[in-house]
């Protein structure tokens, strides 16, 4: 089979190299993303991503010269002959990757078959440098098809493969998730919360389960405002698994249709609701001069730690005082007030009502991917939209640490337990 020669761009060429690699990219957003993460650091960054790149690489330059796999089938002069470690020099450290082996057939000594990009890394530590800079270096994402191949294909890996190889990839990754199963799972949590791309929405379903680990439900092209896509969303999730009869807390973005759209789906007033304070926040300061946030922000936060009632006394005191020169602060501030004071009223502790108070634990991968897309000035469609937010979650997914006050859990599933009979009794205190 013929090789191709490999030709690496030597230094007087390396400014045109890292020109071409940071055209618009979307196929790297998953991995830009994880080091804007802030339990990624930088050395993480390289060990994960900088990995996954650099071996997908080493795969394709071994399909052009054996040939893909074909289980089952005759292979031809040169077989794959499982993998091995091996180093790729980098500026300052070795980088331990996994390598395909290749042989040819028979028997004897010099059977083993060079690859070519393996072989090309080896000899231009600076390859292997450029790359990982591009991961960790801001890239205009509108077209990964085109980036990815010309990243191959510096070592000579053709543009058709590379892109059969990883939008394939990212295609099933977005499969894989929409057909995920809960049976069996028990979910105590369940955070919904949108995000904007341009003129695409996205709208994502967390859930947390008794032992506090996150798990990515779903998600749906949409605004969280939209009453069809939330019943779309929550009608796949319990169709996938998701049991409707276990009572569960569910903390969204504050939106009329969400609160519906949960209602419908798993019964009218059967789930208790916390709506996010940070939203809720950023709502009422939008209706007011930048000269009235702090004193504001210090106002609602600090009747936020009160007990329930308390605290509702505290923001209709405050809603008064807006309500002669700031009437839409006054009433984005009333609107969904029970419910910004669910978590006081079951009486967790602290620690686990910071985590439940705000739909940050979603809201936390988005911030690196809104970094990400600043410079992008079109989104071709919503399915990219949906591909590559799925697959940002999906690879954050697999870091994310427990939720903050995870061994008070059990606290949560008792006060669910008897969620309705201390309503009731609320109920009568306050009518009495």
């Amino acid at each position: 089979m013929h090789q191709t020669t490999y030709q690496i761009a030597d230094k007087t060429d390396s400014r045109k190299l890292t020109e071409f690699l940071c055209k618009e990219g979307q196929f790297l957003l998953p991995m830009v993303e994880l080091i804007t993460e802030a339990e990624m650091a930088v050395d993480e960054l390289i060990e994960v991503t900088g990995r996954a790149a650099i071996e997908a690489v080493l795969t394709l330059s071994a399909q052009e010269v054996a040939g893909p796999k074909h289980p089952g089938k005759e292979a031809g002069e040169i077989t794959w002959y499982g993998r091995q470690k091996t180093t790729i020099p980098l500026s300052e450290r070795t980088l331990r990757v996994d390598k395909p082996r290749l042989r040819r057939k028979g028997q004897g000594p010099d059977k083993e078959v060079a690859i070519p990009a393996h072989e090309a890394m080896l000899a231009h530590s600076s390859l292997g440098r450029r790359i990982l800079e591009i991961l960790m270096n801001g890239i205009s994402t509108r077209n990964y098809r085109k980036i990815l191949p010309e990243m191959a294909e510096t070592v000579a890996v053709s543009k058709s493969n590379v892109s059969r190889e990883f939008i394939d990839a990212s295609e099933q990754t977005f499969k894989e998730l929409c057909e995920r199963r809960f049976d069996g799972r028990e979910m105590l949590i369940v955070y919904i919360d949108g995000i904007a791309f341009g003129q695409h929405h996205v709208i994502v379903a967390l859930g947390v389960d008794k032992q506090g680990y996150k798990h990515v439900l779903g998600l749906r092209e949409g605004s969280s405002e939209n009453a069809t896509v939330v019943k779309d969303l929550l009608t796949d999730i319990v169709s996938r698994g998701l049991q409707v009869g276990p009572r569960r807390l569910f903390v969204i973005d504050g939106s009329k249709a969400l609160r519906a759209g949960i209602d419908e789906v798993f019964g009218a007033g059967k789930n208790p609701i916390q709506r996010c304070r940070n939203h809720k926040i950023r709502n009422v300061l939008d209706y007011l001069p930048k000269d009235r946030h702090d004193d504001v922000r210090a106002a609602m936060k600090a009747a936020f730690q009160l007990p329930a009632e308390q605290g509702i006394a505290k923001l209709k005191k405050l809603s008064q005082w807006l309500a002669q020169e700031y009437p839409s602060a006054r009433d984005s501030l009333l609107e969904g007030l029970e419910e910004m004071f669910t978590i006081n009223r079951l009486e967790l502790p602290g620690q686990l009502r910071r985590c439940l108070a705000s739909t940050n634990i979603i809201e936390s991968p988005y911030a690196g991917v809104r970094q990400k897309t600043g410079r992008v000035t079109h989104w071709r469609d919503g399915q990219m939209v949906l591909r590559w937010t799925a697959s940002a979650l999906v690879a954050l997914e697999k870091r994310m640490r427990r939720i903050m006050g995870h061994q008070q859990l059990w606290m949560l599933e008792a006060k669910l337990q008897t969620w309705d009979e201390d309503q009731e009794v609320a109920k009568k205190v306050k009518s009495a």
